[in-house]
C-alpha cells in the first residue's frame, strides 16, 4: 500500500552518518572500502614510473645514487666512520629506511590539497588515500630491500666480508610497521594543517631533509660519545630503527629494547593524534580549499 514502509525499505547496505565526536572515527569503513584502497595503491605505484624509460628501475637507482654520493662525500672526503662495515652497505641500509619514512610523510601530507576535486564528488573514507600511499611506498621499499640483499650477498658470500645476520633480523616487519605508523601519523597531521597554511608544505620538505642528519644514516651511533649529542640523536625515533636494522642484517649497530620501545610509543602516539585531527578536519576542509 502507498505510504506504508515495508521491511525491505529499511534494509540499507550502507548508512552514512556524520562524525559527531572526536572519537567517532568510523575506522571500519576502511575495511569496507578495502577494494578502493587497493585501487589507490595501484594508482600511486603505477603513476610513479608511468611514461618513463626505465620504469620501476628508478626505485633502485634513487638509493644507489644516494649511496654513491654518501660514500664519496662522507666516507671518502669527510672520512666518517662506518663501524667497520663496507661503505656501500652502511649507507645503503640507512638511506633505504629513511627514504621509506620520508616518502610516506611527504606524500600523505598532500592528501587534502592533491585530492580536493575527488573529495568533493563522491563519498568514501578519506583515510583511504593516505593509507594507500603508505602501502604503495611499502611495495617500493620491498624492491629496495631486495636491491640491498643483492649487495649483502655480494659482500658477504663473494668477497667474504665479515657481515652476518643476527636474530634481530626477525624484527624487520616490526620496524616497517613502526616507520609506516610514524610516516602516516605525521603525514596526516601536516595534511590537516596545510589545508589552511599551504606554505607548511615547503617547510616540511626542508625539515625532512634536515632531519635525516639527526639520525644515524651517515654515521654510527657508537661514534657519538658526547652525552647531549647522543641524546639528541636518539630523540629522533628513526635512529633506533636504523640501528636495529643494521644490528640485524649487518651484525653491528646499537640495539636497545628501550630505544625501540620509544620509537614504537612515538609512532602509536602520532598515529592516534593524526587520525583524530584528520577526521576532525575532513568535515570542513572543502570550505577551506
Amino acid at each position: 500500500m502507498t505510504g506504508e514502509k515495508t521491511e525491505l525499505d529499511e534494509c540499507w547496505d550502507l548508512i552514512i552518518r556524520p562524525h559527531n565526536g572526536w572519537f567517532d572515527l568510523h575506522l571500519d569503513d576502511l575495511w569496507r572500502y578495502r577494494d578502493l584502497v587497493m585501487l589507490f595503491v595501484r594508482r600511486d605505484f603505477v603513476s610513479q614510473f608511468k611514461q618513463t624509460i626505465l620504469g620501476p628501475i628508478w626505485f633502485v637507482i634513487q638509493p644507489l645514487l644516494t649511496t654513491i654520493m654518501f660514500t664519496v662525500v662522507f666516507g671518502n672526503i669527510a672520512g666518517l666512520s662506518t663501524d667497520g662495515l663496507p661503505k656501500v652497505l652502511f649507507y645503503l641500509s640507512g638511506s633505504v629506511l629513511w627514504q621509506y619514512f620520508a616518502m610516506c610523510l611527504t606524500k600523505t601530507s598532500d592528501t587534502f590539497t592533491a585530492n580536493a576535486r575527488l573529495f568533493g564528488k563522491v563519498y568514501f573514507p578519506r583515510l583511504a588515500i593516505p593509507v594507500s600511499v603508505t602501502i604503495s611506498q611499502l611495495l617500493k621499499l620491498g624492491l629496495q630491500l631486495g636491491f640491498f640483499a643483492c649487495f649483502w650477498v655480494y659482500y658477504s658470500v663473494i668477497l667474504g666480508t665479515p657481515v652476518h645476520m643476527t636474530w634481530a633480523a626477525c624484527l624487520l616487519p616490526v620496524l616497517v610497521l613502526i616507520m609506516a605508523g610514524m610516516g602516516l601519523g605525521l603525514g596526516i597531521i601536516f595534511s590537516s594543517m596545510t589545508t589552511k597554511y599551504r606554505d607548511l608544505k615547503f617547510l616540511l620538505q626542508f625539515g625532512v631533509q634536515l632531519a635525516m642528519y639527526t639520525t644515524t644514516v651517515i654515521y654510527p651511533l657508537k661514534s657519538i660519545s658526547s652525552g647531549y649529542s647522543r641524546y639528541f640523536i636518539l630523540a629522533n625515533p628513526m635512529t633506533p630503527i636504523i640501528e636495529t636494522f643494521r644490528y640485524g642484517f649487518l651484525g653491528t649497530g646499537t640495539f636497545n629494547w628501550w630505544h625501540l620501545g620509544y620509537s614504537t610509543a612515538f609512532a602509536a602516539t602520532v598515529l592516534m593524534v593524526g587520525v583524530l585531527i584528520f577526521t576532525r578536519v575532513e568535515r570542513t576542509f572543502m570550505d577551506t580549499v
